[in-house]
């Protein structure tokens, strides 16, 4: 069992670290909390896991992915009812209360 799917096996949220291609292409919404812009996507990490990539576009840049991409990830996974589990905080945390995640692509961290 691969730590990421250990990780969804245990108590959530945890912070992960994980390598995957990207299988769509980015879509982008607003938040319903934080109002916040979104962009998100899927992937499969190296072990076969599907995830959903949540990333706050207004507080990174948003990362310019498609089908087929390689990136590297760190941020929390959480799992969300109904939709499945996804990674979320891709970001730094400009109130510095949270680990700062990133996403790396094409020799490029978007933080």
């Amino acid at each position: 069992m691969s730590s990421l799917f250990a990780a969804l096996a245990g108590p959530l949220p945890v912070e992960v670290d994980f390598h995957a291609s990207v299988t769509s292409a980015p879509r982008y919404f607003t938040g319903t909390l934080t109002h916040a812009r979104h962009e998100a996507f899927d992937c499969r990490t190296d072990d076969g896991l599907a995830l959903e990539i949540v990333d706050n576009v207004d507080l990174a840049p948003p990362v310019p992915v498609g089908p087929g991409d390689r990136i590297a990830i760190r941020g929390e996974l959480v799992h969300d009812p109904g939709r499945g589990p996804l990674v979320h905080w891709t970001h730094h945390d400009p109130a510095d209360r949270h680990p700062d995640g990133w996403i790396d692509f094409g020799g490029r961290r978007y933080a």
